[in-house]
């Protein structure tokens, strides 16, 4: 999310129609979390205050958290005709306790809720958002940030360079699948590793970026079936390394499980990974649906399926000119569907149609009978 809302600030400074007032919290995650309570202090202050001089036009959210401010301010924005929209990216919408009194209030106080995908916007309206005022608009990604390299040997010369094990190295004709997130059971990391990876060919390679809550479970279905040269948990990467690691990686695998009372909203490194030329073998589930068109930047396997994703997996292996046409298909889909200045151009229309109608000019005495 906070990826997302920073992506989208600098594409929305960028479009032709849009004058930007901004107002960012700037830290850490774990910061933000002893910060935020000033912050959002500090937004509700200046909004009202650039609303009382007549400076804003709309108001957008990034996230279900700072939309709480919806609430308070739309006593101040309502009477101005002032829209008030948020995005509701997933588990900001889901995550239980006190937290979901906050966000269905927050929905009513909305004039609209831009859901990252057609799953989270099911979750919005469960929690009484009318579907008047629920609107579609996929998450984006910067073409600058990621791209593939053209020289395939480069790229794995690079991967071996900055993230090879001396002790345990990558083989030269290794199929070499990762994933990037935070190691939550929902992301079934640790169902891959102990479901499919058993059924895969001994020179079928999975490399982990990012850490969390299942990296021991990970680690301990390795052991388990005798993995633990082909699995490797790189913990929490720099974003040099990031990019290696796509750029040099043959397949994506994003393997989700339903966990009750979390939800996949969108998987932005789904469009990471595919600009970088990273076909993905995803699970057909939640936001992860809007992402991937079949064929195009990869493939949907029912989640829980582990034969499905071995099937998919091994398909690739057996034929890799198959592969790097993939590779070239998926950095063009994902470079043409989900740059941030088409996804930015949406979120412009969608507040635009928000916005009171101008009143009609009367016509003047001289012209009110004129006959062109």
């Amino acid at each position: 999310m906070h990826r997302v809302a920073t992506e989208l600030h600098q594409a929305l400074a960028r479009h032709a129609d849009v004058d930007l007032d901004e107002i960012v919290l700037r830290s850490s995650l774990r910061m933000s979390y002893v910060v935020g309570w000033s912050f959002l202090l500090k937004v509700y202050r200046q909004t009202r205050r650039l609303a009382l001089r007549g400076e804003i036009d709309a108001v957008l959210f990034s996230s279900m958290p700072t939309a709480s401010l919806a609430m308070p301010l739309r006593k101040t924005l309502a009477p101005l005709g002032i829209p008030i929209a948020a995005i509701a990216h997933g588990r900001d919408v889901t995550l239980r306790g006190p937290y979901q009194w906050i966000v269905r209030r927050a929905f009513e106080a909305l004039d609209a809720v831009l859901s990252v995908s057609r799953a989270t916007g099911v979750e919005c309206l469960r929690r009484g958002v009318p579907r008047e005022k629920l609107h579609v608009i996929p998450n984006g990604v910067d073409v600058k940030r990621f791209a593939p390299l053209e020289d395939a040997a480069a790229m794995r010369r690079a991967l071996r360079e900055r993230l090879d094990d001396p002790a345990c190295p990558l083989p030269e004709d290794a199929l070499l699948l990762c994933s990037v997130g935070r190691q939550v059971e929902r992301k079934g990391f640790a169902w891959f590793v102990d479901q499919v990876m058993p059924l895969l060919s001994e020179d079928v390679h999975y490399w982990l970026a990012g850490d969390g809550s299942e990296a021991d479970a990970i680690a301990e279905a390795a052991r388990r079936h005798g993995l633990e040269r082909r699995v490797r948990l790189l913990g929490r990467v720099s974003e040099k390394d990031l990019v290696t690691l796509y750029q040099g990686a043959d397949l994506f695998v994003m393997p989700n499980i339903p966990v009750n009372g979390d939800i996949e909203g969108f998987g932005v490194v789904l469009l990471e990974a595919g600009l970088s030329g990273l076909p993905a073998i995803a699970s057909r589930l939640e936001g992860i649906q809007d992402v991937i068109t079949e064929g195009a930047n990869g493939h949907l396997v029912e989640s829980g399926d582990a034969w499905g994703f071995s099937e998919a997996i091994m398909r690739y292996y057996h034929n890799r000119p198959a592969m790097q046409a993939a590779s070239l298909r998926a950095a063009e889909h994902t470079a043409q569907t989900f740059c941030w200045e088409a996804i930015a151009d949406r979120h412009v229309q969608t507040l635009s149609a928000l916005l009171p109608a101008e009143p009609e000019t009367a016509p003047s005495a001289e012209t009110a009978g004129a006959v062109p």
